[in-house]
């Protein structure tokens, strides 16, 4: 086992081929059992020792037999990535750097309010969609996240905030989650299991900047909330911001929204960047409205968060509330996000973690370039 990881508490057999426990949800281990000639209904009981009770030995699993047990320690791994950073912010954001076995980091961040306590966690070490305002995005991106790799940020976050400090979950941290999905899917699974971490499809939220293959496969099989990154409501725009619209321009973007099978009383976010002097003018708000009529939608705007290099600025609060009023006098539900944790880097859009060997550094970024393998 690397060095660079937590403490195993699974080390017996060849680690590579076996599968990862934490990443399985209940189809998953239900197949294994099964393999093993084990009934069902341990799977429930797995998953809440894991995932519910957040246990780490499998000697607390007293209602699972102990030939069981020996062999969910001899055969599956068990292990999580080592914390390196943990930074409080002035207004108590949380953000964890956390060290995967190949060098790579990641971060993972926790934003505490009044009513809710929200994890933002990552989908893949780094983005390869080099949307021109974001951090991450800067660094090219090396690899997609495995299943346990993200339910571990979940896990982490617990151990350190209490097992009921984390109300909802967002994927909105490094990386486009459908270019993922396969690994992401069953993490939403088991976030809405209520052997694992029990939460309601409305307090789960991914985030796309319009990946429209991977929008549909998410639209089929899992009935969280929706996010897009929009950020600009006119093609030449949105090219430069957000250069996957060269592959999925606007039209096409707005026909899968309008289709997308949204759960009853649901509506789609749509998150919009402000940059001074970009995308912030009256103008652009009348083309925000025109772009939305009829999509049961909430626009997210969002000052921007510099980060180094960045060539852009934060509009004024004074353009923020213009652009605001325009789009709700429209009748178009509309907030101003307020910025958490930028003095430790943790606001959206600042998120870089660290990215190391095999990086794909895709900036600028060519239209034919862009991956879209999920």
């Amino acid at each position: 086992m690397s060095a660079l990881m937590s403490e195993p508490l699974a080390t017996a057999g060849p680690v590579g081929a076996m599968p990862h426990l934490l990443g399985l949800d209940r189809a998953g281990l239900v197949a294994l059992l099964q393999e093993w000639g084990e009934p069902p209904f341990r799977a429930s009981q797995i998953l809440q020792w894991l995932h519910q009770r957040q246990v780490d030995d499998f000697a607390a699993m007293s209602n699972i037999s102990k030939a069981l047990r020996a062999r969910l320690m001899a055969e599956t791994r068990w292990d999580e990535p080592e914390v390196i950073a943990d930074q409080l912010a002035r207004d108590e954001t949380r953000k964890w750097l956390l060290r995967l076995p190949d060098g790579n980091a990641i971060e993972t961040v926790f934003i505490p309010e009044e009513d809710r306590g929200t994890l933002c966690i990552s989908s893949q070490v780094g983005c390869s969609l080099a949307c021109s305002f974001c951090a991450t995005g800067a660094q090219g991106l090396n690899r997609n996240l495995s299943s346990h790799e993200i339910v571990a940020q979940v896990r982490v976050a617990r151990r350190h905030l209490g097992l009921d400090a984390i109300t909802n979950v967002v994927f909105m941290g490094m990386g486009e989650p459908l270019l993922n999905l396969k690994q992401v899917i069953p993490v939403i699974r088991l976030l809405l299991d209520d052997f694992a971490y029990g939460l309601s499809s409305r307090r789960v939220t991914v985030s796309t900047a319009g990946v429209l293959p991977g929008l549909e496969q998410l639209g089929r099989e899992t009935p969280v909330n929706l996010a897009i990154s929009l950020h600009a409501s006119r093609n030449d725009l949105r090219d430069e911001l957000v250069p996957i619209n060269r592959h999925y321009p606007l039209a096409q973007l707005m026909a899968a929204c309008r289709s997308y099978p949204l759960p009853p009383r649901r509506r789609i976010t749509f998150e919009y960047v402000m940059l001074d002097g970009v995308n912030d003018s009256d103008a652009d708000a009348r083309a925000l409205v025109r772009l939305l009529r009829g999509l049961p939608a909430l626009v997210n705007l969002i000052p921007f968060n510099p980060f180094p290099g960045s060539p852009y600025r934060r509009s004024s609060l004074a353009r923020i509330d213009a652009f605001r009023e325009i789009v709700l006098s429209a009748g178009i539900m509309t907030v101003t996000r307020r910025p958490r944790g930028d003095d430790i880097a943790a606001a959206c859009g600042q998120l870089a973690g660290q990215v190391h060997a095999g990086r794909r550094a895709l900036v600028p970024m060519p239209a034919r370039r862009v991956e879209l393998r999920p």
